[in-house]
């Protein structure tokens, strides 16, 4: 298994939705960083289940408990270990599924595969492992703290907030349940979500992701290019099926005159629509990019599937799953981004020596 993500800045992960813990190791962060670890704690609150009512009501305090590379608050150099340990798991709810494969899960591939499942909560390709992912995150924000990310809902199903980017209100994202920062979208996000909910079924969205600051000259021409290396770490995230920056497909509808970013004088540019990078590397203006998710599998509906011996049965989901899985994407979103781009600032400080 590819269990590592990153070149310099790296994260190592482990473990199963219903197994003792979680947790891993980063490796590469700069020695003398200060980390605050409330921070890294209030983004795992932002991802954690359990907290509000559209989402899993799974109870986990998702508590990291740091075991090395920090002394006196400032990292050393050396391997950051960390642990979350899972407190709320009902395997139980999963007997139903010990033999079946659920629809558009990874429980057929992963046991074609490997020859083996853990079938409590999908085990290791269960979506609890983006907590580890959260604390990578949540560290290399502080590693790149000139740099400001902020994710947000822009859809669910068919409701979508139609402000441009430049006219979104960040401090507004954490004002309401669904993470959009435009009040008025976010209650009829909600009122969706409810509405599905009560249905047995789920459904999907987009979270937008804004990166500002970021100077010139960050990503690689080829094969690393810093939208490509985005784009992998989005689609990595369980449930992704869609990633775009910039004009994104849009683009694909417009002619080289419409879409060309004109320059100005002092090198910034009168448009965007490269979505600030170009030939790989950033340009020094905003990065934007969105990110699609799929509707939850997992619905409280009986649906058709075979088990792990061809026959053809019947299943209905139990358990506690997400209705959409969204809001509680947007940390992730978040944290992804920060350790894609702490990797190309430490690359580039490599190739500057």
């Amino acid at each position: 298994m590819a269990n590592t993500f990153g070149k310099i800045f790296t994260l190592t992960t482990f473990g199963e939705s219903h197994g003792e813990a979680i947790g891993g190791i980063i490796d590469g962060c700069p020695a003398g960083i200060e980390l605050n670890l409330e921070t890294v704690q209030k983004d795992m609150d932002r991802r954690k289940p359990g907290q509000s009512k559209i989402v899993t009501q799974r109870k986990e305090p998702d508590e990291v408990q740091f075991l090395s590379g920090i002394f006196e608050g400032k990292t050393t150099g050396a391997s950051i270990g960390f642990i979350i340990k899972n407190a709320n798991q009902r395997s139980n709810d999963y007997a139903h599924i010990k033999d079946a494969y659920r629809p558009s899960h990874a429980d057929y591939t992963y046991d074609k595969k490997y020859g083996v499942r853990d079938y409590r909560g999908g085990g290791r390709t269960s979506a609890r492992e983006t907590a580890n992912w959260v604390v990578g995150g949540a560290v290399a924000k502080q590693v790149i703290s000139h740099i400001k990310i902020n994710a947000f809902t822009s859809s669910v199903g068919d409701i979508f907030m139609e402000k441009p980017y430049q006219d979104v209100d960040f401090s507004n994202i954490e004002s309401n349940d669904v993470r959009c920062p435009d009040t008025a979208t976010a209650a009829k996000m909600i009122a969706r979500i409810n509405e599905i909910k009560k249905q047995g079924d789920t459904i999907g969205g987009t979270v937008t992701c804004v990166i500002q600051n970021v100077p010139v000259g960050w990503g690689e021409p080829i094969f690393d290019k810093l939208h490509a290396q985005l784009g992998k770490a989005m689609l990595s995230i369980n449930a992704v099926k869609g990633f775009e920056y910039g004009s994104g497909f849009c683009g694909a509808k417009m002619k080289g005159s419409e879409h060309n970013d004109i320059f100005n004088a002092d090198g910034t540019t009168a448009t965007n629509l490269s979505g600030g990078i170009q030939g790989g590397i950033s340009n020094g203006m905003d990065i934007y990019f969105r990110v699609a998710f799929k509707p939850v599998a997992t619905i409280m509906q009986a649906q058709q599937t075979i088990d792990n011996e061809g026959n053809i049965v019947e299943m209905h989901g139990k358990g506690r799953h997400d209705p959409c899985v969204v809001p509680r994407a947007v940390p992730i979103v978040e944290a992804l981004a920060a350790m894609v781009l702490t990797d190309f600032m430490l690359l580039n400080s490599y190739k500057k020596l």
